[in-house]
């Protein structure tokens, strides 16, 4: 069979595929549940092939750019479809492509059975609030979530900043702003800077990238508006921590300052896959800056914060092994996936045998 992006594309919504990658002399393959799958029903890809896709979903400006940098991330929609992330990259002298489905519903914080704090933090008028983890662990859904619960509540001015615009927000008590970086700003950075002249209460800045875009988000928070950020970490203490250390070692301790005084939580998350219902289901872990914690952050003490997420669980915390825990007593993941995503497989191992005593 030859190559029908369309169809492709059709199959992704239709089997609940994450991401499609093309490669020339590759079979196309895709993401499901966190595995790759050939689809050897197809041809190989040609060169051709990969171009035609490419000239499908770029403009002529796209590709004269992608052309000069040998790489571009944009987004697309597919009308009656769905909305794709796209990234087109050259290796091997050849041109390769990934999308990743955005699905076209925003979902909700209770089916994604994410922490109910969230939820109060999307109702703080200022502060900052930090979604990590890894890539393709769901962060992008998590902070729209988060943007949807916002808007259907409250009167505000939301402002997000992403590179590339991947969910459509469609105003309702809110007014919501989205702009994309490279085409209708330069940076992050520059883009943050400028929202706090536009009358913002919330901005989303779709990744913390380097040293510039932290600490403008952090001033941003400062200032008096509701901050929401991604960070590609993987806990909470390495969030804080690759933060702090990102700076230069005569400024972290005014970092440590800002971020104790701003910091609402940080919410750490994976995908694991689901033995009850199929597909993945979200596992957290999740930091509130209470008082302790903000002393520990002032004071650069954050390998105590651990103990404080085990025991202060009424505030709303919960360490991942915790979360892994209790899915497992569910029956909803299996032992061997908890043990393979957990930061420490003994503290796991651990706590499953006290819950069955």
């Amino acid at each position: 069979m030859s190559l029908n992006i369309g169809d492709l594309l059709s199959k992704m919504k239709k089997d609940r595929v994450s991401d499609l990658i093309l490669k020339f002399n590759e079979v196309p393959i895709i993401r499901k549940d966190r595995e790759l799958i050939r689809l050897e029903k197809l041809d190989k890809l040609s060169e051709e092939d990969i171009k035609g896709v490419a000239s499908s979903v770029m403009s002529r400006k796209q590709l004269e750019q992608f052309e000069n940098q040998k790489e571009m991330d944009l987004a697309v929609n597919v009308p009656g479809l769905s909305r794709f992330r796209v990234n087109l990259f050259m290796q091997r002298q050849t041109a390769g492509i990934v999308f990743r489905l955005i699905p076209a519903d925003i979902p909700d914080l209770t089916s994604l059975k994410l922490p109910k704090v969230l939820e109060e933090f999307a109702m703080k008028p200022r502060g900052l609030l930090l979604i990590t983890g890894p890539s393709g662990c769901g962060k992008s859904t998590t902070i729209a979530s988060i943007v949807d619960y916002i808007n259907t509540r409250k009167t505000s001015h939301i402002i997000t900043v992403e590179d590339p615009i991947e969910f459509i927000y469609e105003d309702k008590k809110a007014v919501i702003d989205q702009r994309a970086v490279g085409y209708d700003t330069h940076s992050f950075a520059a883009a943050v800077k400028f929202a706090l002249r536009q009358d913002p209460d919330v901005i989303v800045v779709g990744e913390m990238r380097d040293r510039e875009s932290i600490q403008i988000t952090i001033t941003a928070a400062e200032t008096g508006h509701l901050v929401l950020s991604t960070l590609h970490t993987r806990s909470a203490i390495q969030t804080i921590d690759r933060i702090i250390n990102i700076f230069p070692p005569h400024q972290r301790r005014q970092v440590r300052l800002q971020l104790s005084a701003n910091l609402l939580g940080i919410v750490s998350q994976d995908l694991i896959k689901n033995r009850k219902n199929g597909g993945l289901i979200a596992v957290t872990e999740t930091l509130v800056s209470i008082a302790a914690v903000r002393k520990l952050v002032r004071e650069g003490k954050t390998h105590q914060l651990y103990s404080i997420m085990q025991t202060r669980t009424k505030e709303g915390m919960k360490t991942l092994n915790k979360s892994l825990v209790e899915l497992v007593g569910e029956e909803v993941i299996t032992h061997k996936d908890a043990s393979r995503i957990s930061p420490n497989p003994e503290e796991l191992n651990e706590l499953l045998v006290s819950e069955k005593k």
